[in-house]
């Protein structure tokens, strides 16, 4: 086992390392600083809008919840007025016939 490590270790890479041919240099073949900005200021922007994104989807969400809750409170509230309004019929219709002389069961 010690001895397919050595050779392994002692075998050569099949291909050199590459290195920059002449006439280039490093900054012709790297994004340099003006990559790096722009880089920079994608995943800035691209951040920001996920941001407001977010924000605009829990208003819409938070919108819609207290529309919800204002049309049950408006329900409510003319259920409420309804029976305060009509009183007598509400209970003849509201099924206390039972309860009326002469009703048969």
């Amino acid at each position: 086992m010690h001895h397919l490590l050595l050779a392994l270790s002692a075998t050569p890479s099949p291909l050199p390392t590459p290195g920059l041919r002449e006439g280039i240099s490093e900054d012709q073949i790297t994004p340099g600083l003006w990559g790096f900005i722009m880089t920079a200021f994608f995943v800035l922007a691209t951040t920001l809008l996920i941001v407001d994104m977010v924000r605009r989807i829990r208003r819409v969400r938070y919108r819609a919840q207290v529309e919800e809750e204002r049309q049950a409170a408006a329900a409510a509230a003319d259920i409420e007025a309804e029976d305060v309004r009509h009183p007598v019929e509400n209970d003849i219709q509201g099924g206390s016939d039972s309860n009326q002389p002469g009703a048969k069961d």
